[in-house]
């Protein structure tokens, strides 16, 4: 992916030094949890999340009130290569939604990305990093810890730079949800519905995600040239890797279909590349018809 030396994003909030972790006050660790309970975490609907409550239990905290509040990257103090990527990404991000607003007759309102170590507390209430990267519509962040990548390199095998941006992508995909009201009809749905159809209306919102990361991409590349050869094929095994049968066979050996919260892996691929493939974000209508 060709990044280096690109415009950077003014949202990037970066905590990780000083005050982004969580101290006490009955914050979750993610110390011992290792790779299962990753997973686990991952099986329950967490990984690549977006409805956090169930899990952190309340919400409309911001960060750690003894936390400094951070600040935003800008272009002139980025502190190191990996908030450079994350930076660069967000910038792009934030001109292909841009465009696609204005395209529509709508303004883009670009979140903030909150860069975070071990731990931290959002309006959707605190966070660790094992629940892996998340998007809050209670404060419109999305939250990353970085060391998300190496776990991902590591220990799922998912690798390439392209693969983290899809990462960051498919968060950026839930923010555009929020904006378009997805986010808000879906989790009333999932409210009104027992457990599978809960479920069901999480995998169609995770695959839209997808489809809506596949958009970014398709439209990075018209604007910037940002691909470089196996960016795309990184980013599809990036998402075969985080399917729920995927990660349910390495958890446990086998699969709950009627637990899926994300779809499998060839949903997971053929929803980016949907969005890849036409650049439309009508296209990525993953509510009506089958998945």
């Amino acid at each position: 992916m060709k990044w280096r030396g690109r415009r950077t994003s003014d949202n990037v909030v970066d905590v990780r030094r000083g005050g982004g972790a969580m101290r006490g006050g009955g914050a979750r660790r993610a110390g011992g949890l290792g790779l299962i309970g990753v997973i686990l975490v991952a099986v329950a609907g967490l990984f690549f999340g977006v409805d956090l409550t169930p899990l952190l239990g309340g919400g409309g905290m911001g960060l750690s009130p003894d936390a400094p509040p951070g600040r935003s990257s800008g272009p002139n103090v980025i502190d190191d290569a990996q908030e450079e990527f994350v930076a660069v990404v967000l910038a792009d991000t934030e001109a292909v939604w841009t465009r696609e607003f204005e395209r529509r007759g709508a303004t883009y309102r670009a979140p903030k990305l909150v860069l975070f170590t071990g731990a931290v507390s959002s309006a959707c209430g605190r966070a660790t990093a094992a629940v892996g990267p998340f998007y809050c519509p209670g404060d419109d962040q999305v939250y990353l810890d970085v060391d998300f990548f190496r776990t991902m390199e590591r220990d799922l095998g998912a690798r390439g730079e392209f693969a983290r941006a899809y990462v960051i992508a498919h968060e950026v995909g839930h923010h555009v949800q929020n904006l378009i009201g997805v986010m808000e009809q879906s989790m009333a749905a999932r409210q009104a519905s027992g457990a599978t159809g809960a479920n069901e209306i999480s995998v169609r919102t995770e695959l839209q995600a997808d489809c809506f990361a596949g958009v970014w991409a398709r439209g990075a590349q018209e604007m910037f040239g940002v691909l470089e050869r196996g960016d795309i094929e990184s980013a599809m095994d990036a998402a075969s890797r985080i399917g729920d049968d995927a990660l349910q066979r390495r958890a446990q050996g086998y699969v709950v279909p009627d637990s899926f919260t994300h779809g499998t892996s060839e949903q997971r691929q053929n929803w980016f590349y949907r969005g890849f493939d036409t650049g439309d974000m009508e296209a990525c209508d993953s509510f009506s018809g089958p998945i």
